[in-house]
Order: structure tokens, then sequence, then C-alpha cells
């Protein structure tokens, strides 16, 4: 995909990508962090007078959702993370960027950013689904369902915050299945961006538009560094979902959504991806540069596929009983991690997805030769978890 942005501006953009490892908070060492995880790091840059912090509410279990206002400019952009509680890699991102912000106060970024902007964060929207590591709240809703009934309370902070700041740009902050892949390219997402629709018809909006030229600046600057792994996350109007009436409500809005890659089980690459991008989106929202961005480069993004899994052993012979014949398939698995309710440690478990042709599909983690090799036709079970240290298992030894 072709580059537009200016050279300056990917300058700064290669600039934080190389830095990133001095200015990164290196006491998080697993994506599972939790609410009293993040108050601990946040806690320094407080002390430093980093921003403003307003408490706005407390989530149905009680705890503490804060807003983190950084910079004094006209320009207000709100960017709000985790409100599934086991997404959480752009919640690792904002405290990066935070760091970043204390160790070069003296940075062009920072300097723009802060007199040009008032950033309004809320990193961690879901505090009490962040704590067991799911997706919904501890009333059992989806966040991003209740943006017109308002039944939750972190719901509500959220529209209260909209309607009291009207922001200017919105940065909507989630994971995605990390097995999405790129269009029909095989490649796997790492990250997919979304300018909302505000209707069914998914028209072009002026507050809209704005969001694909921010979107667009986004994707030029990700595609310096994971060209092929960029996604557009599906435009179907999705009428309780924030971010469709965050746009509608006349904030121009991205979505962010960091997907999966190879070798990165607690998703730091994506975080890295997720800091750089933000922080030079902002410089660009900045300057000015965003407002001349193309709308097409957005528009060109090949849309999100689920033809992805964790593991596939191709070319493998299963006799799924005595009244068949053998047929050649292809294995997809999936891993998952699970905390055990009875030990309180994490269980890593595998299920088989898929068996046939597997031939358009990626593996995220390992695409193996099973060499024509048996499967024990006991252990092949569709959607049955089992422990992963027995997929070698799933192979009759010859």
């Amino acid at each position: 995909m072709t580059t537009f942005i200016q050279s300056a501006t990917q300058d700064i953009a290669r600039e934080l990508f190389d830095l990133y490892d001095s200015f990164k908070i290196s006491e998080i060492t697993t994506c599972r962090i939790t609410h009293a995880d993040m108050v601990k790091w946040l806690r320094p840059f407080q002390e430093q007078d980093l921003f403003i912090k307003q408490p706005l509410g407390t989530s149905g279990e009680g705890r503490t959702i804060s807003l983190y206002s950084i910079g004094g400019g006209p320009t207000k952009i709100m960017l709000w993370s985790q409100m599934h509680g086991d997404e959480p890699t752009a919640t690792m991102a904002i405290l990066d960027i935070f760091n970043f912000f204390t160790k070069h106060p003296d940075h062009i970024l920072t300097k723009t950013i802060g007199e040009k902007l008032t950033l309004l964060v809320l990193p961690m929207l879901n505090p009490d689904g962040a704590e067991r590591f799911t997706r919904r709240t501890a009333q059992l809703v989806d966040l991003n369902r209740d943006a017109l009934v308002l039944e939750t309370p972190e719901a509500k902070i959220l529209k209260e915050l909209c309607v009291k700041y009207k922001p200017e740009y919105g940065f909507n902050l989630h994971d995605q299945d990390t097995r999405m892949t790129v269009g029909t390219t095989k490649k796997i997402a790492a990250i997919a961006l979304l300018a909302p629709s505000t209707d069914e018809s998914r028209s072009d909006t002026p507050v809209r538009l704005n969001a694909k030229k921010v979107a667009s600046t986004c994707a030029q600057i990700l595609n310096l560094f994971i060209p092929g792994h960029l996604a557009k996350w599906d435009d179907t109007f999705e009428p309780r979902a924030f971010g469709d009436n965050i746009q509608k409500w006349g904030t121009s809005t991205v979505l962010v959504e960091s997907g999966g890659w190879k070798g990165d089980p607690n998703k730091f690459f994506i975080r890295k991806l997720n800091c750089v991008a933000l922080l030079t989106s902002l410089y660009a929202i900045a300057t000015g540069e965003s407002s001349d961005a193309d709308t097409g480069i957005y528009e060109q993004i090949p849309f999100n596929t689920k033809l992805g899994c964790d593991h596939i052993i191709r070319n493998t012979v299963l006799q799924s009983n005595n009244q068949t014949a053998s047929v050649r398939v292809d294995i997809g698995i999936n891993f998952e991690t699970r905390k055990n309710e009875s030990t309180g440690l994490l269980d890593h478990i595998a299920t088989i997805v898929d068996i046939g042709d597997l031939s358009n599909f990626t593996a995220l983690h390992e695409d193996a030769d099973g060499q024509g090799a048996k499967l024990d036709a006991s252990r092949i079970k569709l959607d049955y978890p089992f422990p992963a240290s027995e997929v070698p298992l799933l192979l009759l030894k010859p």
C-alpha cells in the first residue's frame, strides 16, 4: 500500500518503534492485568503530575473508574480501552504512552500533543471483567451492547463523558480474535481498523469521513511495520454498540482491534504497534496532517476474514469408525488458557475446531505436515476441549 504521510511523521513513527524498549513499562510481564495492577503502574505518573485524575464512578463491583486528562489544547480526543475485560492490549499500550510522555517531555511529539490536544483517557472501562479476564461485566452484560439502554454503571460513565466533553475524535480500543486473517491473503491480521457506520446504509457523514481520514493515517503508520497484516473490521451498523453511537453523536471515532502475531502469546508486539500507531496518529491530528489524508487508503484495506487456526496438522488419515473408509484430512486446533476454579491455576486447553480441507486456512502458531500419518479416531472430537499437552497423541505412532 502506498504511503502518503509526510516524511517527518514517518520518521517519528520509526523513531518511536526503535525507542520503544526504552520507555515501555517493563513490569508488565503478562497480558492478564488487573485494575489493581493498572492503578499501581499509574501511581508514579500521578505523583509526577503527568495527568489530572478524576474519578467518574464505580463499576458494578465497586472498582473506581477514573478519567486521566493530559494536555491543554483545544482539540479533545477521547481514548477508551478494555470495555471487554479480556481485551487488555491497548490498556498496556496506554501505560507505555504515559511513560513516553514522562521520559521524553521535550520531544516534539510530547510538546505538540500537549499544546494542541486534550487527551481524555479511560484506560480500563470494565475492571470487573479484567479481574476475571472475561468479556462481560460483573453483571454479565456485554458493555459494548449497552450504549442505548445504559443499564450498567460502566456504560453510563462512558456516555456521560461523551455528553460532558463532546470530544472531536475518539479511539475505541479493543482486541479481536488472534486467528483473524486479512482478506484471502492467508496472513494473520495483526491490527484491524474501522470507521464505524452511523446507520444501516453506511452513509458517509462528515463525522465519519473525518474518522476515515484518521484511520487512513493510522493505516499508513502501521503499514510501515506490518505490511500485509492490516485488516478492516466489518462495518455493518450495530445500533447498540458504543463505537457506532459515539460516531453518531458527533465524535469522529476509529475502532482499533488488536489481533495476533506468531510467537506473541501476551500480544506484546501488538501492544508496541498500538503504542506507536496511537502516538503518531495523535501527532498527525495535532499538526492537522490527518485532515488531508486520503480516505481511499482506508477503503482499500481488506476486510477481516476468519481463516486462521492456532495449529494445523495437514495431510493426515482418519478412519472415524469401522463402517467407513479412511479419508485424508487436515485438522484445525485452537488453544485457550482458562483459570481452574478449583486450583486457581491456569489450564491450557486445546479444541479441534475443523476437520477436512483446510488449504485456504493459515496457522497462527504451527502449520505441520502429518505426512500421511493415521489419526487416533477415539481422540478426534469436534468442539470438545482437552488438555493441550495431549495434542501429540492425536497422531498414532507408526
